[in-house]
């Protein structure tokens, strides 16, 4: 378990190499998302490779705060810039991204039966990281006067994730240094894609911005803490008997984690308008 992951290490070096490049480049804001991403996934991980006893209340609120502030982050800087491009495209854009992350999860299931080189989770998670790093460079590639709220906002789920995946490596006995490699696939995708130039058409550009913002918000929705029997929160329970009393008072926490995590996105946006 305490072994050090080499591909991790690897991955890091490239995030590294990538950073550089960002930052002669200017590209200041992708830099700090992208790091932002790491250091959360990679901080989270030893918190919850030593987690013992009942951690679901904290990862109620953890998924809560972070899936709140995506919510309000994609609905309030991505939908409008996508609808303002070309409202029908735009909407058609948001619709395909919800499918699409609804689609993923095919994608996902497939993985759990295939011979992969690492753990299924962290190829999961790598996966998602790569994508959603994909998008968000080509978010602020193309749109630059982009703050960097939005970005920050959407990466914040890469904590309570890590930390949930450090838990279940730790308990497998597997090296959770493993995961330094979804934690720096954000950012390696992100300074990539910014690379990539978006068409000035109007319907190219809403199509485009709605596939992020509906990628997103779906994103957003299946980190929505779920405190239901056979969930992840109800997995970390250790309760004899009817767990029903238990999972109820959670899901006030969970409606509130998701609330506050909102209405800091709010308190953030007009402290900088």
């Amino acid at each position: 378990m305490n072994r050090i992951s080499r591909l991790g290490l690897v991955i890091t070096g490239v995030l590294a190499a990538f950073s550089v490049y960002a930052a002669v480049s200017g590209s200041w804001k992708l830099l700090g998302i992208s790091w932002v991403a790491f250091l959360a996934m990679a901080l989270a991980a030893p918190l919850g490779a030593r987690a013992v006893g009942e951690q679901a209340n904290a990862l109620v609120w953890g998924y809560g705060l972070a899936s709140g502030a995506m919510v309000t982050s994609a609905a309030v800087f991505l939908v409008p810039q996508a609808v303002g491009q070309h409202p029908q495209w735009g909407g058609f854009g948001i619709a395909f991204g919800l499918l699409a992350g609804f689609a993923s999860h095919t994608v996902g299931h497939r993985l759990a039966h295939m011979d992969l080189p690492m753990d299924r989770t962290v190829a999961e998670l790598t996966a998602h990281a790569f994508s959603a790093g994909a998008i968000i460079g080509i978010i602020y590639g193309n749109m630059p006067e982009l703050g960097p709220l939005l970005g920050v906002a959407i990466v914040s789920h890469k904590g309570p994730a890590g930390y949930a995946a450090a838990r279940r490596l730790a308990a497998d006995a597997r090296p959770v240094s493993v995961l330094l490699v979804p934690a720096s696939g954000v950012g390696i995708a992100a300074i990539l894609s910014s690379t990539v130039a978006i068409p000035a058409a109007p319907p190219i550009r809403g199509l485009v911005f709605g596939f992020a913002a509906g990628v997103f918000l779906h994103v957003a929705m299946d980190f929505l803490p779920r405190c239901e029997i056979g969930s992840e929160i109800h997995d970390l329970l250790t309760v004899n008997g009817d767990a029903h009393a238990l999972l109820d008072r959670l899901r006030i926490h969970a409606v509130a984690s998701t609330a506050v995590g909102g209405v800091v996105v709010l308190l953030a946006w007009l402290a900088v308008v």
